[in-house]
């Protein structure tokens, strides 16, 4: 799928050169005087008005900066041997920066500043880089909905290891097949603690969408600064190149720990970062399904959470998680699959279930069935016998397809009637070469960990095709060096 240049990912590592840690800001209309107290208990309190966004310089050391989002002040530390700089307002060498405060005068304010996203234009939103309606139910195109693709997508949030490998490999046996012959994939948001690889890179070399989740899972990321979402995100990235051979430009899509999206900051890092996609946020049961859409405009639906972004992020895409329920609400809403409440049910319920879920898509706007699951849903026998027939019977309808969500952007970005499918060629097999193949005997690796969180060292397992690490991956330090904070992100558009 085509991008413009702040989205292209194959691009050479900065080397040779200065290293700069740049940390952009996020900007709210809505500012709330709040204070952060350093170690010394020294606070620090954001300017008032919308000047107080962005990036301030620590009173007490030109080592540390807080970054202001939203009136909140979030401290950071500049990577080691880097020091604030509070003209340019990034870290760089002690000789080059110039320490903080230094007192600015406000430029005069010659225009209404706009820092919330505008309501959908659809004469000024044109497709292959932006999409958008006024309610997100519109198909792109102008195409009639029997004349659109049933896209479904088949995504799995968390570790994938012995628990679920087996289980996830059911589902994609090589039996069902799109209509062009293809075997269905799906979609896996990796999380890093106790991922298994050598199975990660197993399911990548079958054609699977290898897309990133968080290094840590942890909870309250939503209210954290771009410094911690960076570490979470690309540090997941780097893993997953490290440890399962998944190259960078091959992971594309994001999700946010328990679709609690981080404001304006976590689109922030992905725009940076070279993302297509986030998939992070939640629709509210509606008669008629949201498509996905870019983020140049407000987004047109009621956001579930508090924390969805507000400012326009040009060309990256949303693929929102429509709530799944039927007419009656037996089993309540939801939006992962596995929250509905079907435990009770055998597996023709379940079919019957998914089938009215599903059928509210394909009979109205045919908007892409996203069906996200956790490994729950394939610990309970009925719900995972309802699943494969389900697919069976989903498979045999006219023009349904199962693709990866990369798969259904680039289609959204060119849309073609359903006829012409069978020879789309980024919907074939063989449009590219697949990550290498796994390997037969992996490394078992026995690591040490020490959770900062914590005051013990325990011993973490991991398997991969790559040589075992120094100790277990985390925060700061993806590639298991031992050197914490060794990690030093550089977003696309500053490297060379």
């Amino acid at each position: 799928m085509s991008r413009s240049t702040s989205t292209n990912h194959a691009r050479s590592t900065m080397a040779g050169l200065p290293v700069i840690l740049f940390v952009f800001c996020a900007i709210s209309t809505q500012v709330n005087s709040q204070a952060q107290k350093d170690k010394d208990g020294v606070e620090f309190v954001c300017p008032e008005g919308t000047t107080g966004n962005g990036n301030f310089a620590d009173p007490a050391t030109c080592r540390r900066f807080y970054q202001c989002v939203d009136g909140y002040p979030y401290m950071n530390r500049c990577p080691s041997g880097l020091y604030f700089d509070d003209i340019s307002k990034f870290c760089t060498f002690k000789a080059e920066a110039r320490c903080g405060p230094i007192a600015t005068t406000p430029a005069p304010i010659t225009e209404t500043p706009v820092d919330l996203a505008k309501r959908c234009e659809p004469a000024e939103c044109q497709l292959p880089y932006c999409f958008c309606s006024k309610d997100g139910t519109i198909i792109p195109g102008g195409l009639d909905p029997e004349d659109t693709p049933q896209m479904i997508l088949l995504t799995f949030d968390g570790a994938v290891n012995l628990n679920n490998f087996e289980l996830y490999k059911k589902v994609f046996n090589g039996k069902i097949k799109n209509p062009n012959g293809c075997p269905i994939r799906g979609t896996f948001f990796l999380s890093h603690e106790y991922s298994n690889y050598a199975m990660v890179q197993a399911l990548a070399h079958d054609g699977h969408e290898i897309a990133t989740g968080t290094i840590s899972m942890q909870q309250g990321l939503q209210d954290k600064g771009y410094e911690e979402w960076a570490g979470e995100m690309i540090g997941m990235r780097e893993v997953l190149r490290r440890f399962a051979n998944v190259s960078r430009a091959e992971v594309v899509g994001a999700r946010a720990p328990f679709l609690k999206p981080g404001r304006n900051t976590q689109f922030k890092v992905l725009e940076d970062y070279g993302y297509i996609y986030d998939s992070s946020v939640g629709v509210p049961p509606l008669p008629i399904p949201v498509w996905p859409y870019t983020l140049d405009y407000k987004i047109p639906h009621e956001c579930k959470v508090d924390t969805c972004p507000t400012k326009t992020f040009p060309g990256l895409w949303e693929v929102p998680f429509n709530a799944h329920f039927i007419e009656s609400y037996e089993g309540g809403h939801c939006p992962y699959l596995d929250q509905c409440v079907l435990h009770h049910h055998d597996s023709d319920d379940v079919l019957e279930w998914l089938q009215e879920d599903f059928n509210r898509y394909y009979e109205q706007n045919r908007a892409p069935y996203m069906m996200p699951f956790h490994t729950n849903w394939f610990q309970i026998k009925p719900l995972e016998q309802g699943l494969h027939k389900f697919l069976n019977w989903a498979a045999s309808q006219p023009d349904v397809w199962f693709v990866t969500i990369t798969q259904a952007l680039t289609w959204m970005t060119d849309p073609r009637p359903a006829k012409n499918l069978v020879t789309f060629e980024p919907w074939k097999c063989d449009v590219k070469a697949f990550p290498a193949a796994p390997c037969n005997l992996p490394n078992k690796c026995a690591l040490s960990f020490k959770n900062p969180t914590a005051n013990f060292t325990d011993t973490r397992y991991m398997e991969t095709c790559s040589e075992c690490p120094n100790q277990y991956p985390w925060l700061g330090d993806s590639g298991g060096s031992g050197i914490p904070g060794k990690d030093n992100y550089i977003p696309d558009n500053l490297r060379k």
